[in-house]
């Protein structure tokens, strides 16, 4: 059974930096995406950024060239580091992840498993 759990939100201003972790276990990085996730109140869950076992990565236009999203193989940990924050950002961010075989896709209904979130709030 694949279990995530996230750590590493809280509270900054505009411009400023955070970094979120992942730490999972019960998967194998060699046949599982990542990905992480976003909900801010009253609007649907959004993902954010995917990455798969070689490394490559996918990030939707909103965060392009402020977050990145990268894994430690050895240590089972995701990471999100978001920089240049906006109040925007602010959401309960989800680590996720599936068992492909095939590329990944950054669309919630394929994502089996699931952390408890950890809020980020930036303020103006």
């Amino acid at each position: 059974q694949v279990q995530l759990v996230e750590s590493g939100g809280g509270s900054v201003q505009a411009g400023g930096s955070l970094r979120l972790s992942c730490a999972a276990s019960g998967y194998s990085y060699l046949t599982y995406c990542m990905a992480w996730f976003r909900q801010a109140p009253g609007k649907e869950r959004e993902g954010v950024a995917v990455i798969d076992s070689n490394g490559s990565t996918y990030y939707t236009d909103s965060v392009k060239g402020r977050f990145t999203i990268s894994q430690d193989n050895a240590k089972n940990t995701l990471y999100l580091q978001m920089n240049s924050l906006k109040p925007e950002d602010t959401a309960m961010y989800y680590c996720a992840a599936y068992r492909s075989d095939a590329y990944c896709v950054l669309f919630a209904g394929l994502f089996a498993y699931w952390g408890q979130g950890t809020q980020v709030t930036v303020s103006s």
